[in-house]
């Protein structure tokens, strides 16, 4: 994260935003151990706290002076993950660290080199750009296709560096149609933070949608509703396109795991698992990344031109133009494809679940 992420040198400056309270999200430890390796690099930190804004709000006056300020910040706060896809002071050195834990930042996930992550994402927008039909299907009945993309100039990616690099572009929905389906629940993106936050899914739910727009829902009567109510509880929350799709994609590093079920925790689930290639999710409900909700789907087979680069949840590198050759020139990230983390907070009956 400090040398290869922040690119940071002996005697720089780094400014760690943490979180005052301690709900479970972050390992209130996690600071003080990345106080200590920065201090043996020959760093000088400081850090100050914030609280969790339920609400998108950039920085106050007197946090932007300290990033404007520091060679490097270092957000071990919700608010970074905020604030990703707006343009105040994105030209500042600022990381997102998805690493919640000492745990996540100890293993594969937060050891295998930033920088062959950060290539594998490029390689992977380049070849979804060329490619000419995206075909997405799941387990669970999902199936939409589209293509060709063309990313968006503006907001088609963060204007902070996520640590590690966990998924590759958004792709813009405005070509795909089809059907999503969804099984346990509907739940928020991590942009702001309601009341309720998710919504449960009893049976499976299909979202049809065509191009940027939710068409209608499919599946029990109970599940229907309360899909609608969501909806429109938090559209007309945030004064928002309610049925709005954005945008797509899926994880790209095996390393990230996600041990303890999404329903014990709904927010630190959605703020990390989504790195693995097990998941994939949409931006909807508001015209804008992340938008409010998140539709997820476990084990995505994602085929550009008929190749399955992702297939049942399984990230091929090698199946796209320069993965071979990345996978070979880091040893490390080879090690990880080879052996990829499989707990992604599913229930003990293999679906996501919604509660402890």
């Amino acid at each position: 994260m400090l040398l290869n992420c922040a690119r940071c040198q002996p005697g720089h400056s780094v400014l760690i935003v943490y979180e005052t309270e301690d709900d479970g999200y972050y390992d209130p430890e996690l600071r003080g151990e990345l106080e200590r390796v920065a201090g043996h690099l020959g760093l000088i930190t400081q850090s100050h706290g914030v609280p969790i804004a339920h609400d998108v709000t950039d920085p106050d006056a007197v946090l932007a002076a300290k990033m404007a300020a520091a060679d490097c910040t270092i957000f071990l706060a919700r608010m970074g993950d905020q604030i990703r896809f707006r343009p105040r002071d994105a030209a500042l050195n600022q990381i997102i660290s998805y690493a919640l834990d000492r745990d996540m930042l100890a293993s594969p996930f937060g050891t295998v080199d930033y920088r062959a992550f950060d290539d594998l994402k490029y390689l992977i927008n380049d070849a979804i750009a060329v490619a000419q039909d995206i075909h997405v299907t799941c387990p669970a009945g999902t199936d939409f296709r589209g293509g060709p993309v063309y990313f968006e100039s503006h907001g088609s990616d963060v204007t902070r560096k996520r640590f590690p690099v966990s998924v590759f572009a958004p792709v813009p929905a405005a070509s795909f149609s089809g059907k999503v389906a969804q099984r346990g629940f509907l739940t928020g993106t991590g942009s702001n933070y309601y009341t309720p936050w998710s919504c449960a899914v009893e049976d499976t739910l299909v979202v049809n949608f065509d191009s940027n727009r939710i068409t209608g829902f499919e599946g029990s009567d109970s599940d229907v509703v309360a899909a609608q109510a969501h909806y429109e509880s938090v559209g007309t929350r945030y004064g928002l396109d309610t049925y709005f799709v954005h945008s797509w994609h899926a994880g790209i590093h095996p390393g990230c795991a996600s041990k303890a079920p999404a329903g014990a925790h709904m927010e630190r689930w959605s703020g990390s698992a989504f790195g693995n290639p097990r998941l994939l999710h949409f931006h909807t409900c508001g015209d804008y990344p992340p938008g409010e909700i998140s539709l997820n789907v476990l084990d995505p087979t994602i085929r550009l031109d008929g190749v399955a680069v992702w297939e049942q949840g399984i990230l091929h590198p090698e199946r796209i133009k320069g993965g071979a050759a990345l996978l070979a020139a880091h040893p490390d990230m080879a090690a990880v494809f080879a052996d990829p983390a499989t707990d992604v907070g599913q229930a003990a009956c293999g679906n996501l679940r919604y509660g402890a």
